[in-house]
């Protein structure tokens, strides 16, 4: 039995246009012998009726401390509506379909109110409505604990549900609808010379998705590759098939060798760089666990961290700063705190042990008249922080640079 979800975010399930739209790809997909599974998120943005925003608005207008189990009870009803409003437009074009909350498709979580973890699957609903030839339309974003508590998987949550129920129904596919036609090189709001990608790994798509592209969650990528199923990124607006991921097998007539040093970019914006300085040994004196102990106690992620015997350096979300100021200023030791800075980053799975290509981002940043404050790298990308101004620049010229146009 050839299986395939379908998830569709908010955007493609916003106005009626969309919906049809929706039920389009659904009828594609069960013509082409498929048993279709829909996850679905909350209908539009901050402010549309039904979106999760707005419904967070709503109760935090009444007491701003709304207690994480209420709001994720809250938070569930947007992807509710969905879910039915979907099931009732398939079944006007007579196509069977049931409509399932989170819990309902047997998705059991822990505990973690508003980002909660996802511990097993119990698909016998989804299974007995596969066998029965109907369209199951789950719920996105949402789970259930043991003892029968709504959850909600965090932001992005909705694709997390898609990629988890794909890999436990061993489903042959797993479509990700949105409203562009799939992963560009970079942000064509950016870069103009931006183009769609045919077909990346995992491995490219979960670094761009970690630095900052927002075209998927990374949680999500993650759980199709452990799984091995085969992502497809797609727009609900177009006939375009999109971006396929995959390990580097073969799928069909398509092969992903992974072999271009730079995929892609991805950037963050809205970041502050973190210098800490002493005259003493941090590692003697204990100071570097102290240091991330405390930001870890206080939430704050950091990230590009550079260590050496008198100095600390590490960047924050901006809107950090001010408690991370509050907490290092604490210690005897010298904290300085900028804002206004970007991290920009190249992505490919080819770069790794390849000589140059630091070198040649370098270069490119030197031509631009481009300062490097900090730097970090893995075997699938290399990452530079840079002003804020001069973000756009940047990525315009490593777009050039790398040959991504």
């Amino acid at each position: 039995m050839r299986v395939i979800v379908q998830k569709f975010g908010g955007t493609s399930v916003a106005t009626a246009d969309g919906r049809r739209k929706v039920a389009e790809k659904v009828k594609e997909a069960l013509e082409q012998g498929y048993q279709v599974v829909v996850v679905v998120s909350a209908m539009g943005r901050n402010n549309d009726p039904y979106a999760t925003d707005t419904l967070i608005g709503l109760a935090r207008g009444v007491n701003k401390q709304v207690k994480p189990r209420e709001l994720d009870l809250l938070m569930s009803c947007g992807e509710n509506i969905s879910t039915v409003v979907i099931v009732q437009i398939l079944e006007s074009l007579n196509i069977k379909a049931s409509a399932y909350t989170g819990g309902q498709a047997g998705i059991i979580t822990d505990n973690h109110f508003n980002n909660a973890r996802i511990l097993e699957i119990k698909p016998d609903n989804l299974w007995k409505c596969i066998r029965e030839r109907r369209v199951a339309v789950v719920a996105g974003f949402q789970g259930v604990t043991a003892d029968g508590d709504i959850t909600t998987l965090g932001r992005g949550g909705s694709d997390t549900t898609a990629t988890a129920l794909g890999v436990a129904l061993k489903a042959e596919l797993i479509d990700i609808f949105t409203d562009v036609e799939g992963v560009m090189t970079a942000d064509p709001r950016l870069v103009p010379q931006a183009k769609s990608l045919t077909t990346m790994t995992y491995n490219e798509l979960c670094e761009m998705a970690h630095l900052g592209a927002k075209v998927v969650h990374p949680r999500a990528v993650e759980i199709a590759m452990e799984g091995r199923v085969p992502l497809r990124i797609r727009s609900t607006f177009s006939d375009s098939m999109g971006t396929l991921i995959t390990d580097g097998i073969s799928i069909g007539e398509i092969e992903i060798k992974g072999d271009k040093i730079v995929t892609g970019l991805a950037h963050m914006a809205e970041m502050a760089l973190v210098i800490i300085g002493s005259h003493e040994d941090l590692n003697a004196n204990g100071r570097v666990l102290e240091i991330f102990q405390m930001m870890a106690d206080a939430g704050i992620s950091v990230d590009m961290i550079h260590v050496t015997p008198f100095e600390i350096g590490f960047i924050i979300k901006e809107d950090l700063m001010e408690q991370a100021k509050e907490i290092l200023q604490q210690l005897p030791l010298e904290i300085k705190i900028d804002k206004s800075y970007a991290k920009v980053a190249i992505v490919g799975t080819g770069m790794r042990g390849i000589p140059g290509v630091m070198a040649r981002m370098a270069k490119s940043l030197q031509a631009e008249q481009i300062p490097i404050f900090h730097s970090a790298d893995s075997h699938t990308n290399i990452a530079c922080l840079v002003r804020q101004s001069d973000m756009v620049k940047a990525l315009r010229s490593l777009h050039q640079q790398f040959d991504l146009g």
